[in-house]
Formats: C-alpha cells, structure tokens, sequence
C-alpha cells in the first residue's frame, strides 16, 4: 500500500484518470501501456512539456506525504547539489525543489477518479483501483 492513500484532493471532482510524469520515463510508459491494456481511459500530463501542477501538489503532500514524491534515487536527486539535497527537510522546502526540478518527482502520480492518489507503479495495487 505504500505511496498510497484514500484522502480526497481538491480535483476529487473530476472523474478523468490523470497520469503525471515524464513521457520517456520507464516506469511511466510501463504505467500508460498497463492502463491502456486494462482499458482505462486517462490523461496525460507531461512535466516535461507542462510543469509539475503547482496547485495540485498540496493535495498531493495531503494525500501521500512530501518523502514519497521525491525521488531520493533517481539520476536528479543525485545530480542536485548537496546542499539542496540537505535543505529538504519538510513540505515547503520539497515543493520548491520540485517546482525547480520536475524530474525529481517519483512517477507516475496518478489522481483516480475517487480522489486518491498514489506515487509509482502497481499493478496488485491498481487492479484494485480499477475494479
């Protein structure tokens, strides 16, 4: 259940599933083929092209914590200076990283039409999601 959590976010009401990320991410195409092949529609966001959604990352935060969205192992973190990386240390300190380095950002986070949210990929977890 990590990255996992059944609070609503302020775009509860919308009833498309959207998928953030970056589009040559691995684990994000593995999560849109996944998705297409279990017949879920969804929308995609690019943070490449579009940004991170700066208004939806407090629900984000709200729903799933500020540890889970950073990824403390990928090729970004490690390439940020120290002092940056030691900086973060709560919500407002991760999202100004993130606002910063979109590709810092664990993918996919996906907002489900019931308005959870979850971080990475899945597929027991989904299944669930989806049934």
């Amino acid at each position: 259940m990590r990255g996992m959590n059944t609070l609503a976010t302020a775009s509860s009401s919308s009833s498309a599933l959207m998928v953030f990320g970056i589009a040559n991410c691995d684990t994000v195409k593995k999560a849109r083929s996944w998705l297409t092949e279990h017949g879920v529609s969804h929308v995609f966001h690019d943070f490449k092209k579009l940004g991170v959604p700066a208004e939806l990352l407090p629900g984000w935060i709200a729903a799933v914590g500020w540890e889970p969205l950073l990824n403390r192992k990928g090729t970004t973190w490690r390439k940020l200076d120290p002092s940056i990386q030691a900086d973060v240390i709560d919500a407002d300190s991760a999202v100004a990283v993130i606002k910063s380095n979109p590709s810092v950002v664990k993918r996919p986070v996906v907002a489900w039409p019931n308005g959870q949210i979850t971080v990475g990929f899945d597929a027991t977890q989904w299944l669930g999601l989806i049934a």
